[in-house]
């Protein structure tokens, strides 16, 4: 069995680990807060030292890092994985990061005979810690293979969307569309609280129509609608994920109007600090801006 070492143990990475540790495979853990450190020990992982010790140590590599900066550090820094991690291992990043980074730590990866894989997770850290994640893989058909019972041990949901790079760039485009819907889905609800319509009749027309999404009738109903803003996806992630979303389209020439708009709803409501707030409270952010009354279903 393959040894794994899985470095990055925040609110997605530590459920994620927790869940490989839980299920028997062979885990060597590390993170700059020592607390899921000592959490995943209880669960028979073994904290290393160092990314570096890590590597050493460990087959496959997981990363489940904040951003673009934390991953390239981590990854192919001057005593990084990559520096360590002897041949023939994997490094499988499930950060959502610059597309264009992970094409650069591919190349790397292939260059010292290591395998690469982008694995991004899809819905939140609830999921996580109930082993329901779901993961867009872009991988060799080998390295697929070869990761995917750890897939299976951490979630319920496996797309393999092709080469290095393509899960990553698949997570972009499913984030876009998630985000940009909260956006306008906030001002439509604001809206119709400002014509004194009913809320609950507003909802039932537009989910018997096309303008119905997952977020108003599903993700809303369960959150802020309810007044629950505490954060599953927060306003400051939503804000971070178009960013590199706007700035990967331009750097490809997509015109991304609607998103760089979109955006800079979230970076206003990241100026009320409001951005560790769940991100469907975009729309507490906008009626108390416009002061109308908050929307709530009974």
């Amino acid at each position: 069995m393959d040894r794994i070492g899985f470095i990055g143990l925040g609110n997605m990475g530590r459920p994620m680990a927790s869940n490989l540790a839980g299920k028997g495979f062979p885990l060597v853990v590390f993170d700059v807060n020592p607390a899921p450190l000592a959490q995943l020990g209880h669960l028979g992982a073994r904290a290393a030292s160092s990314c570096a010790s890590l590597a050493a140590d460990s087959d496959v590599v997981i990363t489940m890092l904040p951003n673009s900066a934390a991953v390239d550090a981590v990854l192919l820094g001057a005593d990084g994985v990559l520096a360590r991690l002897p041949a023939g291992g994997i490094i499988m990043d499930m950060s959502t990061i610059d597309p264009v980074l992970t094409d650069r730590v591919a190349a790397a990866a292939a260059g010292k005979g290591i395998a690469f894989v982008d694995a991004p997770v899809g819905r939140l850290a609830s999921h996580a810690e109930r082993g329901e994640s779901l993961f867009m893989v872009g991988a060799s058909a080998e390295a697929f293979a070869r990761v995917r019972p750890l897939l299976k041990a951490m979630g319920t949901t496996i797309h393999h969307c092709g080469a290095p790079g393509t899960g990553i760039r698949t997570k972009l485009v499913n984030n876009y569309l998630a985000i940009v819907s909260c956006a306008f889905n906030a001002e439509a609800l604001a809206l119709s609280q400002r014509f004194g319509l009913s809320l609950e009749k507003t909802l039932d027309v537009v989910h018997g129509t096309t303008a119905t999404n997952g977020q108003l009738k599903i993700a809303w109903a369960a959150k802020v609608l309810t007044g629950d803003t505490e954060p599953g996806f927060t306003i400051d992630l939503a804000h971070k994920d178009l960013t590199l979303i706007v700035d990967a389209a331009n750097a490809i020439k997509v015109p991304m109007p609607i998103g760089a708009a979109a955006r800079e709803s979230f970076s206003a409501a990241r100026t009320q600090g409001q951005g560790t707030k769940d991100f469907s409270a975009m729309v507490d952010v906008l009626c108390d801006f416009a002061h109308i009354t908050r929307p709530r279903l009974p």
